[in-house]
């Protein structure tokens, strides 16, 4: 292959990068392009070139989802006051607390931006009741599916990858795997758990 065609062939690869990747709009008028990973209270996650990067939120102007992020063919952002792009699928579900994992009936691909909003409360252990956002502080526990998240809060997994945080956030969560969609309540003893988050999910 020659050097032009060569150049050419990188060229378009990285135009066609671009066009699937995220661009985080700073207030600054900066403009970062990678990964939005999720938007988490007053934080943002945003993966630059394999490294995870995290800004507050009173940085960032507006985020704009790739056209890989959606199952749109368009690009659709989002504006730091909060909101979610029109037209999504939306479903909602039960997650019981004494379950593991409850099926959502979504399958979702990966790359995928997800939004969630769960409401309620669940009893996940003695004089411990709490909502999506789980238990206050910080409580570490090894055995939990999330060991450095919050007891008791929401979370999900897709297929048999290893579980996201959702807690009570309604910012986009980017899907890093391709399959069925599952909830549950990050806790490792659910014998004595009681009653269910109501979940609605935009997809």
């Amino acid at each position: 292959m020659s050097n032009r065609r060569l150049s050419l062939l990188v060229a378009l690869m990285a135009l066609a990068a671009s066009t699937l990747a995220d661009t985080l709009v700073l207030r600054s008028g900066r403009r970062v392009e990678g990964d939005l990973v999720g938007v988490r209270g007053s934080t943002v996650e945003f993966d630059e070139s394999g490294s995870t990067r995290r800004y507050n939120r009173s940085e960032v102007a507006r985020i704009e989802l790739g056209s890989g992020s959606s199952s749109s063919s368009s690009s659709s952002s989002y504006d730091r006051n909060g909101g979610r792009p029109s037209g999504l699928r939306e479903r909602t579900t039960s997650v019981d607390a004494a379950s593991q994992w409850s099926d959502t009936g979504i399958d979702v691909r990966s790359g995928t931006s997800v939004y969630f909003e769960a409401s309620g409360k669940v009893q996940w252990g003695p004089d411990r009741k709490d909502g999506p956002a789980g238990e206050g502080g910080n409580h570490k526990n090894a055995a939990r599916p999330m060991p450095s998240r919050p007891g008791g809060a929401l979370i999900g997994r897709v297929g048999g990858s290893e579980p996201f945080l959702i807690g009570d956030e309604r910012g986009p969560i980017r899907m890093r795997e391709s399959g069925r969609l599952s909830l549950g309540v990050n806790d490792d003893f659910l014998e004595d758990n009681r009653g269910s988050f109501r979940v609605t999910i935009y997809y």
